[in-house]
């Protein structure tokens, strides 16, 4: 396989299991009570204490920690946790659909940022595959209902944040390839660093979907509650983030994260298909849309070239 078709193909079966966490996300909150930031906290905590064993018992090398990374490896996990954050506060001030939307915004602003930093191509194929994709969410999430547009300026711009957010952390994985560093080493003191930071916002007294306490902390999960918050960690989290970060060693960030606008498409049907819920024909209509974006941008191939440019701005560590 070409390094693009390579990446394509790990992009979206990464972008299939991240799909799922809307579904188990739901769950856990709906069922069981469990505060957002709570959660967050939780899941990438999770990730680290699954992480950690099957590193130690078949590649324990890559728990060694370069001293010359750890500036970067903080970088990447305070924004990973400041995403969560902003990401919780957006759904709480829009609902969820909009804020799946605003969210998505990641795709314009990730080709315009990969164009400036690491001299990705932004040609028309991939305008027109930013604004169906983007069309297609507004369709699969809702969000063309006028009374879920009844937003303030908090809102709104939560919301942009979170989409800003979520590119600059695509652009950071794609950095994290560029210096060649593993993809689980980065995944897991990424998500280390991540979960001191989400257990300092959740020590913070009256922040929205934070523990406020560390009693509060420990959440009172039956047996099956535990389960489903580490299928979450393992699976989407894990496997997803994985298996998108490492496509990102043969993707241009702008491909991976147009790819990225997948996922509500993804998570309408797997919510139809375990929780029963019903889809639209605008929903089955906006999927459509997003796939036909995902396959225009095909059309716009990077030179070989330029999967492989240094960035203007961002420097090899010292």
């Amino acid at each position: 396989m070409s390094r693009l078709s390579k990446g394509y193909a790990i992009a979206i079966v990464g972008i299939c299991i991240w799909s799922l966490t809307g579904v188990l996300i739901s769950s856990l909150i709906t069922t069981y009570h469990l505060p957002a930031l709570t959660l967050a906290f939780w899941r990438n905590l999770l990730v680290c204490v699954a992480l950690v064993p099957v590193l130690l018992v078949f590649r324990p090398a890559l728990l060694r920690l370069n001293g010359a990374h750890v500036g970067f490896y903080l970088v990447y996990g305070c924004l990973l946790a400041v995403f969560n954050a902003v990401w919780t506060l957006s759904v709480q001030a829009n609902g969820a659909a909009v804020a799946t939307v605003l969210a998505y915004s990641s795709a314009g602003f990730t080709a315009i940022l990969a164009w400036w930093l690491f001299r990705e191509p932004l040609g028309l194929a991939k305008i027109l595959a930013i604004a169906l994709s983007l069309s297609g969410c507004v369709l699969v999430s809702g969000a063309y209902r006028a009374e879920l547009w009844a937003l303030n300026f908090l809102g709104v711009s939560t919301g942009l944040w979170s989409g800003l957010l979520f590119a600059i952390y695509t652009l950071l994985s794609k950095e994290a390839a560029r210096r060649d560093l593993n993809v689980w080493t980065s995944l897991l003191y990424s998500f280390a660093f991540g979960s001191l930071v989400l257990l300092l916002f959740n020590l913070i007294p009256g922040l929205p979907g934070a523990a406020g306490s560390l009693v509060a902390l420990q959440p009172d999960l039956p047996l099956d509650g535990w389960l489903l918050l580490i299928m979450l960690s393992v699976g989407p989290t894990l496997l997803g983030f994985g298996l998108y970060t490492l496509a990102l060693r043969y993707l241009p960030a702008s491909i991976a994260n147009l790819l990225a606008t997948m996922e509500p498409a993804l998570t309408a049907v797997e919510a139809y298909v375990l929780l029963h819920e019903s889809m639209s024909g605008v929903q089955i209509i906006g999927g459509l849309i997003i796939v036909s974006a995902v396959l225009i941008v095909q059309m716009e191939r990077a030179p070989p070239e330029a999967l492989h440019q240094p960035p203007r701005k961002l420097r090899e560590p010292a």
